[in-house]
């Protein structure tokens, strides 16, 4: 018997492990004579448990079920472990990954063996919180019940607006003070903004730290006053604590006159998005729901899905282009610029000024910033043939600076392909930096000290701090068309990048010019005394077939 309750346990959990993705409830098992707690996956996305199976199994229930709930549950669990109850059906609040308790029904049974002993209990849980239709510990409508309203409604709303607050940092509130005070500030916000509507509007309490206003009457200005004195009321109820604590409100606002249609769903994703919209503005403001910006978040993240496919696929839809840079005094390619190209089937070829940002942002430059590196090492190699002295200059973000290590990425790979250090160039855009400054000195030193070389792009476009010139020494400083172009056409610009390369040659720095298109614009940018130069008059970025040709024939068309 104990052997096939093994088995069918075993089974149970392979059972699990195949419907993980497939239900929204959890199941579980508990094995109590060794000690173990097996749950669905997926729980750990939404609750603060150490594992989807780990051990010293009740205890451990004190690290995510929520301390008023926690002796009820033992006290439960006890008379069902005991033999005293063979089921078990409880509504209590486990704690999820932001902190906040969720609501949550328990069904489980035991199972005994042949001399009547619990052996295991199995079971499943489901999440109420957001199914209640009303909250608990506020007295308002949940979720549930704005679901019911909405639902129902066939016409166009003619005017009125929704209102989706949210305390900002409500997270820090419950891990410095506790639930229970989060719970208090929770009750006592949602009974003075109550306070503060009128006959048109009502009030709901939906996901954790979040209300809805639904006004069926006013304007998107209606709105707006009565955040602002929401925001009032807030400060007044601190200042009557002492400041015993301190909070504010974020709102996003859909404005019916604007949107007529919106569904309840459409209600839930743009009143989210404009919320999100106001905490990403510095908190303690609103944000007014416009379609043009939700279209660029769609497209978005749209573009970092496919960018993750990408990156998962063997970075298929990402190609690496090389742009030649020409040496002036030897009037020969000398270094490539490396450029990173994507495409997707959706959006086909995509701007690197678009999708690069949004790898920044999603972090995912990090393994793509690798790629590149490779990519362009491999590429010198190869072309070395048709140019003996051949650089490559290779772009790195500041997040990759910041978030990995770049530094041990480089000289790994330059190990792997046993290329000597001076081969890479390392091309930093110095506004990026500037927050971080520190980081970036100590990256540009490690740089120095590893003999890779080092370039400082768009230099004289954001901060142009020039005391990088003599504290990093860079190997080159690289100046973009829009400076090249307004010095041209300007005595004043055009002096002051004249003293920018006398400046730059003072301390032993070279000077490149890029973006330059014309025989107009490269006779006046010799004239400054440039020492390379680079733009679409010689080439513009050519994948690595075409740039090979190129250098094949480069000294016929000089």
């Amino acid at each position: 018997m104990d052997r096939l309750d093994a088995k069918a346990i075993k089974t149970y959990k392979e059972i699990i492990l195949i419907l993980d993705q497939c239900i929204d409830d959890y199941l579980f098992v508990m094995d109590l004579d060794k000690d173990i707690y097996f749950i669905s996956p997926h729980a750990m996305k939404r609750f603060n448990i150490p594992s989807y199976e780990f051990s010293n199994s009740l205890p451990a229930h004190k690290k995510f079920v929520y301390e008023d709930d926690l002796e009820m549950l033992l006290s439960d669990m006890n008379q069902l472990v005991s033999g005293k109850k063979n089921f078990h059906n409880l509504q209590y609040r486990w704690i999820g990954k932001d902190g906040i308790p969720i609501w949550i029904n328990c069904r489980s049974k035991s199972i005994k063996d042949h001399d009547g002993n619990v052996k295991y209990i199995i079971g499943c849980i489901n999440e109420i919180g957001k199914r209640q239709v009303a909250d608990n510990d506020s007295g308002l409508l949940g979720e549930m019940s704005f679901k019911n309203f909405i639902y129902p409604i066939d016409d166009d709303f003619e005017k009125g607006f929704v209102s989706r607050l949210g305390i900002d940092n409500f997270k820090n509130i419950n891990e410095n003070y506790g639930l229970k005070f989060g719970d208090e500030i929770l009750k006592r916000a949602g009974k003075y903004i109550k306070d503060l509507l009128n006959e048109y509007q009502e009030l709901y309490h939906i996901v954790s730290d979040e209300f809805i206003i639904f006004d069926s009457n006013g304007t998107v200005d209606d709105a707006i006053y009565l955040y602002k004195k929401i925001q009032e009321r807030t400060l007044d109820f601190i200042e009557s604590t002492n400041y015993e604590i301190y909070y504010t409100f974020s709102a996003g606002i859909l404005d019916f006159y604007s949107h007529p249609t919106a569904s309840y769903i459409e209600i839930m994703k743009w009143t989210e998005f404009s919320l999100n919209n106001a905490k990403e503005s510095g908190k303690n403001t609103y944000d007014i729901f416009d379609n043009c910006d939700y279209q660029k978040f769609q497209r978005e993240s749209a573009i970092i899905r496919y960018l993750h496919q990408s990156i998962d696929h063997d970075y298929e839809g990402f190609d690496v282009y090389f742009q030649p840079i020409v040496d002036v005094n030897k009037k020969e390619v000398t270094h490539l610029e490396t450029l990173l190209r994507f495409k997707c089937d959706e959006f086909g070829r995509i701007s690197p000024m678009e999708f690069i940002p949004l790898l920044e942002k999603s972090g995912l430059i990090i393994p793509v910033g690798k790629w590149v590196l490779e990519k362009a090492i491999q590429a010198c190699l190869s072309l070395k043939k048709y140019q003996s002295q051949l650089k490559v200059n290779v772009n790195i973000s500041y997040v990759q600076v910041l978030k990995s290590a770049i530094l041990n990425d480089i000289l790994s790979i330059m190990k792997k392909y046993n290329v000597d250090r001076n081969r890479l160039v390392i091309e930093l855009t110095e506004s990026g930096f500037i927050e971080s400054d520190r980081s970036f000195v100590n990256f540009c030193n490690q740089l120095k000290e590893n003999s890779i070389l080092l370039a400082l792009d768009d230099f004289g476009t954001g901060y142009s701090n020039f005391h990088y010139l003599y504290n990093l020494k860079p190997d080159c400083i690289k100046v973009d068309r829009g400076l090249m172009k307004n010095a041209l056409s300007n005595d004043y610009e055009n002096l002051l990048l004249k003293h920018m390369i006398d400046m730059a040659h003072s301390v032993g720095v070279n000077m490149c010019i890029e973006g330059i298109e014309t025989e107009e614009e490269l006779h006046k940018v010799l004239e400054m005394g440039s020492d390379f130069i680079q733009g679409f008059y010689y080439s513009k970025p050519l994948p690595f077939n075409e740039i090979t040709d190129y250098l094949k024939n480069f000294k016929k068309i000089i």
